[in-house]
């Protein structure tokens, strides 16, 4: 180790040494010519003998601002715009005390009576031909070194030709990246940009071409293996659909982090990001303001349940930005609970948490947590929601969905929360499956809880939340696709016609805080999620983002709908419609309204079959409160209602 920090320090030393020894060369070419040209070369004798003088004098001053400033620390063959900017300074600085000096020695004329004394016209002259060497020869060291560095690349087979989208100062930062390191495969090619003004130029040697119209052009010509988006501000739009015309022409795409994520300010190959399939999909990014919600959470105590999951733990972070005075996090799994709970102290740490491995359905513990927390708001998004777990899990869809959420509902109007907000599902309409079903009966028991204590004066105010299938949640098709094409295939999808709707976590959880704030109390607030999604195009999709072809690299194979699945998911019920609300992305669903007493009774026969544990009980018993609930592809086709039988609720 000690020999290798002195060989370092060494080669350190010795290349700061030949920089200045340079410089110093530099600075006395530049003098001498100075005075050539100045006396039209036939220097008078009396300068050749002050000569030896001058130089010692002119060197060192030359020489301090270059010690303070630095300027022979820095590798040549990385020269970049500070290093310039710091040589400009200290030829600056030396050259106006010469200025200083000739003023004074002018004044009180004694400038006959030292040996360093020289006009005014051989400093300025002095002045253009050092600033101009010293910056003039840098550069030329730099473009040698990567000449060098390129013509031993050359023969690499694994070199990959890039192309740059955004010719702008972000661009450059890529291209200066892609240069600076060694063990770079990169070799840049060409820029892309959507300006025309810049379209048929070249920056850095490279020509410019227009990121629409030459796309295939430049892609075939110049063999493009990979291309990096480097615009910081680029519309969602916009990047999408070059994202769409990079997977058709397989190309692989890579973007740049925002400014404010680069390492002390700089850019490194390795901070470009691959693009996710969030990039791809053909749909608009929900923005809101959810300026009002400060007023609402700030300073309140926020219980979330079922904390620990993809949407309950972005409801968490997103809460805490909101500074509320205490975060309750409520859930079963316990290490995910332990994470999210030192994830929230570094993400802020300023926020109150304490969290509970509780199970919602346990009466007596949730009843313990309500009473030493006192939540002001509850956001419920404990639940089983695996179609396919559930078909199997009956008793488990009940307790948690159904019975969980009526204890957490019943509690909060015990303990005069101001606001219960539920997060439903696409599946509780017209459900074809138990857990679709579980959360249509929870839905219904939360919407008529609502309407029974808002006539009774309580200030617990209930609103539900429906929304589809999120990118990237647990156990959702994404993680899985990306498994499955780690492993190299095949990837499994049900249905080659099966669609779903899509939005990212964020998005859904913004969605969610934004209704439960406008929501007046017994509403079923709907998002807009955009068009619905072919599962096998998004399957293709992530393949073509992972660089292979599918098809023919990585097989899709098709494996027939799983019990209870749907081809298609809905948001409204057939005898559902919609009211526009504040926001074009959120709409509410005028559906019909339950007695709650009914419910209650309805409720208390569905729950008391939990002792029994009998499947086909509960799940015909479910039938009967939803009896637009009919199995598909499920064992418990056979207990479908038939047609024309009696609702199980009675709407008003």
């Amino acid at each position: 180790m000690r020999v290798k920090i002195r060989n370092f320090l060494t080669k350190a030393l010795l290349s700061r040494f030949l920089i200045l020894s340079l410089d110093v060369m530099v600075v006395i070419f530049s003098l001498l010519t100075a005075n050539a040209l100045r006396f039209n070369f036939q220097i008078p004798p009396h300068v050749f003998e002050s000569a030896p003088y001058t130089l010692a004098f002119v060197v060192f001053v030359r020489i301090v601002p270059f010690y303070f400033l630095k300027t022979y620390a820095s590798l040549i063959k990385y020269t970049g715009e500070k290093d310039i900017k710091n040589v400009l300074l200290a030829v600056s600085y030396s050259s106006l005390f010469f200025v200083v000096q000739y003023g004074i020695f002018r004044i009180f004329s004694v400038g006959d009576k030292f040996h360093f004394f020289y006009p005014l016209s051989i400093i300025l002259i002095d002045y253009v031909l050092v600033s101009f060497i010293l910056v003039v020869y840098r550069f030329t060291i730099k473009l040698i070194a990567e000449e060098i560095k390129a013509s031993r690349n050359v023969n690499r087979l694994s070199k990959k030709n890039v192309a740059i989208f955004g010719a702008g100062q972000s661009g450059l930062f890529v291209k200066q990246a892609i240069q600076d390191d060694k063990n770079s495969n990169f070799n840049l090619v060409a820029w892309l940009d959507d300006n025309q003004m810049v379209v048929g130029k070249s920056l850095g040697g490279k020509p410019i071409f227009h990121a629409d119209k030459d796309f295939e052009k430049v892609v075939q010509l110049y063999n493009i293996d990979t291309i990096v988006l480097s615009i910081q501000d680029i519309d969602p739009t916009r990047r999408q659909k070059f994202a769409e015309m990079c997977l058709d022409a397989n190309v692989k795409m890579l973007y740049t982090p925002p400014v404010k994520k680069w390492l002390n300010g700089e850019l490194n190959l390795q901070q470009l990001k691959k693009f996710d399939i969030e990039d791809v999909l053909d749909r608009e990014p929900i923005v809101l303001d959810n300026r009002h919600l400060e007023f609402q959470l700030a300073d309140k105590v926020v219980m979330v349940t079922g904390a620990a999951g993809s949407i309950g733990s972005e409801i968490v972070r997103q809460v805490a930005g909101f500074k509320p005075s205490l975060l309750v996090l409520v859930d079963t799994a316990e290490s995910p609970l332990v994470e999210l709970g030192l994830a929230m102290e570094e993400y802020s740490a300023a926020a109150n948490i304490k969290s509970y491995v509780a199970d919602v359905s346990n009466q007596n513990r949730m009843d313990r947590i309500f009473k030493e927390c006192k939540p002001d708001i509850v956001y419920h998004a404990a639940a089983y929601k695996h179609v396919p777990a559930m078909e199997h899990s009956p008793f488990e869809a009940v307790r948690v969905n159904v019975l969980g959420t009526r204890v957490i509902a019943d509690l909060a109007v015990n303990y005069k929360v101001e606001r219960f907000v539920m997060i439903s599902t696409d599946k509780a309409v017209n459900p074809t499956n138990v857990m679709g079903c579980s959360k249509r009966i929870a839905e219904i028991y939360i919407q008529s809880l609502n309407n029974f204590v808002k006539e009774s004066g309580s200030v617990t105010r209930f609103i539900t939340t429906r929304f589809g299938n999120v990118l990237g949640s647990n156990g959702s098709v994404i993680p899985r696709f990306q498994k499955q094409i780690a492993a190299g295939g095949p990837v499994t999808v049900t249905d080659p016609d099966i669609t779903r709707f899509f939005m990212t976590i964020p998005e859904a959880c913004q969605l969610v805080l934004d209704a439960g704030a406008m929501g007046k109390g017994g509403e079923i607030f709907i998002f807009d999620m955009g068009k619905p999604v072919r599962i096998v195009d998004l399957a293709e999709k992530m393949i073509r983002l992972s660089g292979k072809i599918p098809h023919e690299e990585i097989k899709i194979v098709f494996t027939g709908l799983r019990p209870g699945e749907k081809l298609e998911e809905e948001l409204l019920a057939k005898k559902e419609n919609i009211i526009p609300t504040h926001h074009h992305k959120i709409m509410k669903a005028r559906v019909r309204e339950y007695d709650y007493l009914e419910a209650k009774n309805q409720l208390d026969q569905l729950t008391g079959l939990l002792a029994y544990k009998e499947d086909r009980e509960i799940v015909m018993r479910m039938k009967q409160i939803v009896p637009e609930y009919k199995s598909r592809n499920s064992v418990f086709e056979s207990l479908d209602l038939p047609k024309g039988s009696q609702e199980g609720f009675v709407g008003k």
